[in-house]
C-alpha cells in the first residue's frame, strides 16, 4: 500500500546515541532537500529512548522522545522505522512488530542481520515491505547496493575488505610506529577508535558479522556469523607485523568471502583473520581507521570501496541513502528487492580452505634442520615457497612462507613442527593473501 496523495512519508528512529542522533540532525537539516529526492516531506514522528533525560549530541524536541518503542513501530500512521540501537533483543521484536504493522526498515544492525536474518527478511516478504541495510557495513561506503543491484548481472567470485576500523587503526600504527598491540590498543582508546572493552572489535566478532552479511549478498546463499571462520588481531605481535615488513608486506584484519570450486560445484568460504598482505595490493594502503572492500566479478574485474568505515554522521548518511529509496518505494506502492539466496551454495568449513602461511620457527642450529623441517612441509602435501635463516646459536630461526594448500594440511604441518626436537618453539603463524596461485 502506497502513502497517500499529498501526506509526508512518517518516520520513526529506534535509537539517538551516535548514529541515532546524526540520522535526527539530518533528517531536520536536509529536509527540503530530502523532500524534493523522495517526492514528499519526510516527517520525524518520534524518537524511542532507554531514558528521557539522557544528553544526546543534538537536540530533540521532548514531544518526540519516548520510550515506548513497541508502541511507536506499530503506529498506524508510521510509514518507516529506522532501527539504529544494535544488538539482538529489543531489535529483532522491534522490526518484526515494525513490518507486521505495515512499516519498511531501514537497520544499521550488523550483528541481527548476520545472526537471523533470514527471520527478518521472511517478515518483510511476508509483509509486502522492504528491509534496507546498508550501513550495517562499512558505514557510509556504498558496498551493499552495488553487490544486490549494480553487479547483480554480474558473478562475484570474491570480496575482500577491511571491514572494522578499530583493528585497522591499531595494526596501522603498529607498522608506523614499531608499537605493541596494547599500546596501539591503549592510543586507539584514547582517541574514541576503540571501546572501553573492544573484544567485539579485536577478537572479530564486528568483522566476521560483516562477513556473512557480504557473503549472503554476493554469493545468493544463506550465510550467518556462525558460518564464518574468525580470530583477532590481539596475538598479532610487534615482531609478527615487523616480519611481515621484512618481506614487503603489511598486516591485515581481513574479512574474505570467496567461491571455491569443488567436486560437487562452486561452495563458499568465509573467514574472518590478520593476514599478510603485499604493500602493493589496494589493501595495503587503507590506513588508520578507513575501511575498503575489494570485489572481484567475472565481467566487471575488480572493483574497490574505499571510505569511512564508523562514525555517528557516515553512517547515517548510509543511514539516509536507504531511507529515501525505502520512502520513494513506499510512494509509488511498490516494494524492493528482497532476499537472493536461490543459489542455496554449501558454505565450506575452514579447513577445506586454501591459503598460504608464514611461519616463524626457533630451531636448534644444527646441520640439516632446514632439510628436516622441509621434509616435515612434504608430508603434509605443502609446497615450500620461500625460506630463511635468522640468528645463530639460542637465537636461530627458520622463516617459511608455503605456497596455496588447504587450511587443514597447513595446520597439520605446524602441530607436526611443535612435536619435532629440533624445534624449541613455533612463534609465529599468519595466513598471506593477496598473491596468486
Amino acid at each position: 500500500m502506497s502513502v497517500q496523495a499529498g501526506r509526508p512519508v512518517r518516520v520513526a528512529v529506534l535509537g539517538c546515541g551516535s548514529v541515532g542522533s546524526q540520522v535526527v540532525r539530518l533528517l531536520r537539516d536536509q529536509a527540503d532537500d530530502l523532500a524534493a529526492r523522495v517526492g514528499a516531506p519526510v516527517e520525524l514522528v518520534g524518537v524511542a529512548v532507554r531514558r528521557l533525560d539522557a544528553p544526546r549530541e543534538v537536540e530533540v524536541p521532548a514531544g518526540l522522545l519516548t520510550t515506548d518503542a513497541e508502541s511507536l513501530v506499530t503506529r498506524e500512521d508510521v510509514d518507516v522505522v529506522v532501527e539504529v540501537i544494535g544488538g539482538i533483543e529489543p531489535a529483532r521484536s522491534l522490526i518484526l512488530a515494525a513490518l507486521e504493522g505495515g512499516a519498511s526498515v531501514v537497520s544499521a544492525n550488523k550483528a541481527l542481520l548476520a545472526e537471523d536474518g533470514p527471520t527478518l527478511y521472511e517478515a518483510a516478504a511476508k509483509a509486502g515491505r522492504d528491509l534496507h541495510y546498508e550501513a550495517a557495513v562499512a558505514g557510509a561506503i556504498p558496498i551493499l547496493r552495488p553487490l544486490r543491484e549494480s553487479l547483480a548481472g554480474d558473478n562475484v567470485t570474491r570480496v575482500l575488505g577491511i571491514v572494522n576500523g578499530t583493528t585497522n587503526f591499531i595494526l596501522d600504527k603498529m607498522d608506523s610506529s614499531g608499537a605493541g598491540f596494547t599500546e596501539a590498543l591503549e592510543e586507539a582508546q584514547e582517541l574514541g577508535y576503540a571501546e572501553a572493552d573492544p573484544t567485539a572489535d579485536v577478537e572479530g566478532f564486528d568483522a566476521a558479522s560483516k562477513a556473512a552479511i557480504l557473503a549472503s549478498l554476493a554469493f545468493h546463499t544463506r550465510v550467518t556469523a556462525a558460518d564464518v571462520h574468525r580470530e583477532g588481531i590481539s596475538e598479532v605481535s610487534a615482531a609478527d607485523v615487523a616480519s611481515a615488513r621484512d618481506m614487503g608486506a603489511v598486516v591485515k584484519l581481513l574479512a574474505i568471502c570467496e567461491l571455491i570450486d569443488t567436486p560437487d560445484g562452486q561452495a563458499v568460504a568465509a573467514r574472518v583473520h590478520p593476514a599478510m598482505i603485499p604493500r602493493s595490493h589496494p589493501l595495503a594502503s587503507v590506513r588508520e581507521a578507513y575501511n575498503a572492500v575489494f570485489t572481484e566479478s567475472e565481467a566487471a574485474g575488480q572493483l574497490m570501496f574505499y571510505g569511512p568505515g564508523a562514525g555517528g554522521a557516515p553512517t547515517a548518511s548510509a543511514v539516509l541513502g536507504d531511507l529515501v529509496t525505502v520512502a520513494r518505494n513506499r510512494l509509488a506502492g511498490i516494494r524492493g528487492a528482497g532476499e537472493s539466496a536461490y543459489a542455496d551454495r554449501e558454505v565450506l568449513p575452514m579447513g577445506q580452505t586454501r591459503t598460504r602461511y608464514h611461519v616463524a620457527i626457533d630451531v636448534e642450529d644444527r646441520a640439516g634442520v632446514l632439510a628436516s623441517v622441509a621434509l616435515a612441509f612434504a608430508e603434509h602435501d605443502v609446497s615450500i615457497q620461500t625460506v630463511r635463516q635468522e640468528g645463530r646459536g639460542d637465537e636461530a630461526q627458520l622463516v617459511v612462507v608455503s605456497h596455496r594448500a588447504s587450511d587443514a594440511q597447513l595446520s597439520a604441518t605446524v602441530e607436526h613442527l611443535r612435536g619435532m626436537d629440533i624445534v624449541r618453539d613455533v612463534t609465529s603463524v599468519m595466513r598471506v593473501e593477496g598473491e596468486p596461485e
